[in-house]
């Protein structure tokens, strides 16, 4: 096991240096650094597919206190491609642990640094905007790991859904449901599986470069846009896929790079975010019904609302904190979105209703 000995240093695009002690796999990894300001769910924040490519920064204090579970997953493994934190804890306390996170890092190969001041960290990133950053317990000088995180691409533009999606088509969940859903992959969480299980779904998940013929061909009753990786508008199979199924009618919900898939289908546009929003506290207004959500979040590009569609899209919901979009609605299909992850385990459950409003629109059209 690492012990807190070993050094290790992250170096960020801007030239700006942090010293600390490594964590996980001795090794160098390279990504765009990002925060996450949640207090609890380190496990599912690591295993959820939309961080690949990623640095994390976690802003809570202690990180692997509560060690590890085999059923606390989003995905089949780690995908940030590193962590930095403050204090990291190689014991743990909690009972139904199945092992601590250095063990669990170790068999991810994933590489980290703890023992930085994280505050100061996140503080630069809210000013400066998100950035490429490198991190090595194996190469101790600064000027060559400079000279390195140039040479890491930028996530503006990037695809990378196609790397965390699944590979074949499968089914989960009970045949004789009333509900067939088909699920595109671009990275999906587990949650959102149990989330359409728990509510009587038989679910066939589609790989990422799935053509819009082959799902109908499954005939399912509703569509499931899930949330992935990357650059939206670098995914043109996915939106000329998403585009021909929700016009053709399909009941259709979106989360998350699902939101912007479908945003882009319907003729809105996205852009990068300065710093993004990763966390489980971030109030959402829902504009439909007036009522504030607390909602989990996760993502570094947002869709842009343009009133001249009015007529198509409906603005359904807002970040209260930068009023940028978090969900909308088509007018002439039924199809909607939200930019946030009400499937989040961890994170509150204030938006689970949309689940529901998605069975709701499956009824509807079948009716």
């Amino acid at each position: 096991m690492i012990t807190h000995s070993n050094p290790a240093i992250l170096v960020l695009e801007d030239g700006t240096v942090f010293h600390g002690n490594a964590i996980g796999k001795v090794g160098t990894t390279t990504g765009e650094i990002c925060f996450n300001t949640g207090m609890t769910g380190y496990q599912e924040v690591f295993t959820d597919p939309s961080y690949f490519g990623q640095i994390l920064v976690m802003t809570s204090d202690h990180i692997g206190n509560y060690g590890v579970r085999d059923t606390d997953v989003e995905s089949n493994g780690i995908k940030i491609a590193g962590l930095v934190c403050k204090k990291f804890s190689h014991n743990f306390s909690r009972k139904m642990a199945n092992d601590s996170l250095d063990t669990y890092f170790m068999q991810n190969n994933l590489v980290g640094i703890s023992d930085i001041d994280t505050r100061e960290l996140v503080r630069h990133i809210r000013d400066t905007g998100a950035m490429n950053a490198i991190i090595s317990s194996e190469i101790l000088d600064v000027e060559t790991l400079r000279a390195k995180v140039k040479e890491t691409p930028s996530m503006d533009g990037l695809e990378l859904a196609s790397k965390v999606s699944c590979s074949e088509f499968y089914t989960t969940g009970d045949p004789a449901s009333p509900y067939k859903v088909a699920l595109l992959d671009y990275g999906s969480k587990e949650n959102i599986i149990r989330c359409l299980q728990e509510r009587g779904c038989h679910i066939g998940v589609f790989p990422w470069n799935t053509t819009a013929e082959t799902v109908k061909a499954w005939n399912p009753d509703g569509l499931m846009i899930s949330n992935g990786p990357g650059d939206p508008a670098s995914m043109d199979y996915a939106i000329a896929t998403v585009k021909t199924l929700v016009d053709s009618g399909i009941p259709t919900f979106g989360i998350c790079l699902g939101h912007q898939l479908l945003s882009l289908a319907s003729g809105l546009t996205t852009y990068k975010m300065h710093h993004g929003h990763r966390g489980c506290n971030h109030p959402v207004k829902n504009l439909v019904t007036g009522r504030s959500e607390i909602t989990s979040q996760n993502h570094g590009f947002a869709v842009k609302y343009d009133e001249a569609l009015s007529s198509k899209i409906q603005l359904t919901h807002i970040n209260l904190n930068d009023q940028s979009v978090e969900g909308i609605a088509r007018l002439d299909v039924p199809a909607f979105s939200v930019q946030h992850h009400p499937e989040a385990s961890p994170g509150p459950h204030d938006s689970w209703y949309l689940f529901d409003q998605f069975i709701d629109l499956m009824k509807s059209h079948k009716a």
